[in-house]
């Protein structure tokens, strides 16, 4: 494992501790997109089939049930806790995401490296991730204001991406037997949409100002 992995993960996983510090701690989950959660499920059971067929290491396997594990935990406080749901900002978190996963999916039967079932999947797998920030990111928008523990959320996600990038990058010129480029490309499109997000971001972190998106 290299240097931009191991810190990859560590920034995946430290934005969801954000989100469900903001959660549990908050008892909110206002300015969080569901959709985007459930999105995220979608992207880990469909990644991590492999859990089944193939041991990889301990912290491969560690890591994969935390996020699987994690993801479920959010989307049913969303869902179902009956004090965290009342704060849901259902009538702001409404994109379209079911176009997302049916043209994720046809794309993954039509680009992907290997015509087999869980290839396939993991295809599927990187394509949605690649876009489902989006029902956030809109949500983000539309609620102009953003609290503090969402925008570092939502920041750390942004950031991983990047890192993974360079994971990518680093083991396509170290690995000779390496042919992960849809990731790569997946990937970066990802970072691209994060890009007015970054800006104000670091805006309102260099003005120590609340952070605020344009409507």
């Amino acid at each position: 494992m290299n240097a931009f992995r191991l810190a990859g993960d560590m920034t995946h996983l430290a934005s969801i501790l954000v989100l469900l510090l903001k959660i549990y701690a908050t008892k909110s989950c206002s300015g969080v997109s569901l959709k985007t959660q459930e999105l995220y499920v979608l992207v880990f059971l469909s990644r991590y089939l492999d859990l089944f067929t193939n041991f990889v290491s301990v912290y491969n396997t560690v890591m994969k049930l935390v996020f699987i594990g994690s993801s479920l935990a959010i989307v049913w406080c969303m869902r179902m806790h009956k004090v965290v749901k009342r704060s849901y900002n259902k009538e702001l978190d409404t994109f379209r995401h079911d176009f997302l996963l049916g043209g994720c999916f046809v794309l993954a039967l039509l680009i992907h490296e290997e015509f087999t079932f869980q290839e396939v999947l993991w295809a599927f797998s990187i394509y949605l991730e690649a876009v489902s920030i989006l029902p956030q990111l809109v949500l983000l928008q539309r609620s102009g204001n953003v609290d503090n523990l969402t925008g570092q959320y939502v920041f750390l996600l942004g950031a991983y991406r990047a890192l993974y990038i360079l994971n990518w990058i680093y083991r396509y010129f170290t690995e000779p037997k390496f042919g992960r480029w849809i990731a790569c490309i997946a990937g970066l499109v990802q970072t691209a949409l994060y890009g007015d997000f970054f800006y104000y971001y670091f805006r309102s972190w260099k003005n120590n100002a609340k952070l605020q998106l344009p409507a």
